[in-house]
């Protein structure tokens, strides 16, 4: 099947969006996606996960043999999965984590971090297992946070009660102006460098392949996939997206246990 589109790029977000609720690409979005790739469309996905915890499904939809790319850390990293190397990383000061740590703790809020390997936190409450869930990686907890991190990350979690995060958040942005905040799931606050979202890094990433904003079709569910929802040229939103940001997409496609994903490609590529 040939493309008949304009759009030459299609990022997806992973969980929610790609993945379904068992955190699996189903066979139906598996198989569209591949004919997408050999029919010339460059598939990226883009997730807040760390690097380790996309490369499987990176490399189960053979992304490298299609010269495409992993955008992790919520734009923080871009790997070239051809050789699994990193094209561009943008990371967190060691100072930076610490005012985020004391910020937390003056909150009565949880704080996560990241090793290669590891996940470090202060506290293994339910948020961190919701988190080693999702990554496959290890939890580290630290007794003196402060003291154990002494080596930038490319990102911090801020992790709580739903409501008390959905408050926490615009008093995050004005009280750290030199952070970039989105919250990814109702009890995750991710946090990156000033400047680092997912559409950042995108526009990078696209830029260096000759791809323009109008090329590209970005799929996604939550508040830190604004920023590449409204960049693309065509902006999508599965059915299970937070009702607020409904309103704020070109198009709503099924949930992501209905295969929106492939729905997206019949519709907007084939």
């Amino acid at each position: 099947m040939k493309m008949q589109g304009k759009y030459k790029m299609l990022v997806l977000d992973m969980d929610d969006t790609l993945l379904n609720d068992e955190h699996q690409i189903s066979v139906v979005n598996h198989e569209k996606l591949m004919e997408a790739q050999r029919a010339g469309l460059r598939v990226v996905l883009a997730s807040g996960r760390p690097t380790p915890a996309m490369l499987q499904y990176g490399r189960d939809l053979k992304l490298g043999k299609y010269q495409s790319h992993l955008v992790a850390y919520n734009g923080g990293v871009i790997l070239d999965m051809a050789n699994e190397q990193e094209v561009f990383a943008q990371q967190l000061t060691v100072a930076q984590i610490h005012q985020l740590y004391d910020y937390a703790q003056e909150a009565g809020l949880n704080i996560m971090t990241y090793t290669a390997t590891d996940i470090i936190t202060p506290n293994h409450c339910q948020y961190v297992t919701v988190e080693q869930e999702l990554t496959n990686m290890r939890v580290h907890v630290v007794e003196d946070f402060k003291a154990f991190v002494q080596q930038p990350a490319v990102k911090c979690i801020i992790v709580g009660e739903p409501d008390r995060l959905k408050a926490t958040a615009p008093l995050l942005r004005m009280a750290h102006p030199d952070k970039s905040v989105a919250i990814s799931k109702p009890f995750f606050l991710e946090v990156t460098q000033q400047g680092i979202d997912k559409a950042a890094s995108i526009d990078r990433l696209a830029k260096s392949l000759n791809i323009g904003a109008e090329e590209v079709i970005a799929v996604g569910n939550a508040g830190n996939d604004l920023s590449m929802v409204e960049y693309a040229g065509l902006g999508v939103w599965v059915e299970n997206v937070d009702p607020a940001l409904r309103d704020r997409a070109d198009v709503i496609v099924a949930s992501n246990n209905d295969h929106g994903v492939a729905e997206v490609i019949d519709r907007f590529v084939f």
